[in-house]
């Protein structure tokens, strides 16, 4: 092989890799070369972007199923997050704790995604094409519908609603005695002082890609596949195109409720009223960074880019700021996540329909 292929054969597999995924990776190897030099500990690093990953990958992962059928980026995703917050808050309210707590939660938090869910996949139904700025949409919509339920929805439990009023939930709920890092802690090692293994979170995140790596191999699976690649070709093998795609909505909502109520034991605390505006975009960043693009994505596509993105987020604060003295972490991430945004949208016309 001469040396022109060999630059040819590069520049394709790197084009094939994809140039933005490149250029996070570097960077991020850059910033673990330099940690050691600004006194920042690996272990602590690594610790944090598995948790990290471990919080968030179920809310990368419920991306999947709406990108498969052809619906496009999840920016609803704040209707499954309003799910597991109503699921969350009925397990505190029942006074549900430890293991009842935390599958109690996601019981409960179920239906609430179904109905969702299904109600989300009617409104997009009708608006092909356009999904994923009518999904925006939808999302600041619910958002801001429940920050006033949230205020006149009947919740009792002490450790929820404002104190000099008695009724009303707080803007922040702790889970302290209820499933605080119930998952997190469960077979979790110690490795160092710095490095703790959250074993029983991560299978769970695995079990999960598993449930979603199996589906889509599946009858259902793979004409939702078959939907968001060639819609025609699909209503022409007699595949329903409306029903696959509800299925997908539905599937991404529930998987967006259990995503955060995983989230919610690895940070302690439910969040609620404006909190699940936003949380759309990590989501959509990770999976882009990751190498989907608006009608195509895969599990190795969710880990990957979920590591890259929580790993830019864990070690760009601690080493740039003990370069620069100053936090650029906030600007770092607005740029990365709509950075990424953009750079989706913008190649939606090279993707088939």
């Amino acid at each position: 092989m001469n040396t022109t292929d060999m630059h040819k054969r590069i520049k394709e597999a790197a084009a094939d890799f994809g140039w933005p995924r490149i250029i996070i990776a570097l960077f991020l190897a850059v910033l673990f070369i330099l940690a050691p030099f600004v006194k920042v500990s690996i272990a602590s690093s690594l610790s944090d972007i598995i948790n990290r990953f471990g919080m968030n990958a179920l809310l990368v992962l419920a991306m999947v199923p709406m990108i498969q059928s052809g619906c496009g980026l999840n920016f609803g995703l704040s209707l499954g997050v309003i799910a597991g917050l109503l699921g969350s808050t009925m397990a505190v309210q029942f006074g549900l704790t430890g293991w009842a707590g935390l599958f109690g939660a996601i019981a409960l938090s179920v239906p609430f995604a179904v109905v969702l869910g299904w109600l989300y996949a009617k409104l997009l139904n009708r608006v092909k094409g356009e999904e994923m700025t009518i999904a925006m949409y939808v999302g600041f919509a619910a958002v801001m519908f429940m920050s006033i339920m949230w205020l006149i929805l009947p919740y009792s439990s002490k450790n929820m609603v404002w104190g000099y009023e008695g009724k009303g939930l707080r803007t922040t709920i702790t889970l302290d005695g209820y499933w605080n890092r119930q998952l997190s802690d469960f077979l979790a090692v110690r490795l160092s002082e710095n490095f703790v293994f959250p074993t029983g979170l991560i299978l769970f995140v695995a079990a999960s890609c598993a449930v979603m790596w199996l589906f889509l191999r599946s009858k259902t699976g793979t004409a939702m596949t078959a939907v968001g690649s060639n819609p025609d070709f699909a209503r022409a093998s007699g595949i329903d195109i409306n029903k696959m795609r509800t299925t997908s909505v539905v599937m991404s909502t529930v998987f967006g409720a259990v995503g955060i109520l995983l989230y919610q034991q690895s940070f302690g605390f439910i969040q609620l009223y404006t909190a699940p505006l936003y949380m759309a975009f990590p989501a959509v960043a990770a999976i882009l960074i990751g190498g989907a693009s608006i009608n195509k994505a895969s599990i190795v596509q969710v880990v990957v880019g979920t590591i890259l993105f929580q790993g830019i987020l864990t070690m760009t604060p601690s080493v740039i700021n003990s370069l620069l003295q100053t936090d650029m972490s906030e600007v770092i991430r607005i740029v990365l996540s709509n950075g990424m945004i953009l750079y989706a949208l913008t190649r939606k016309s090279k993707v088939t329909r």
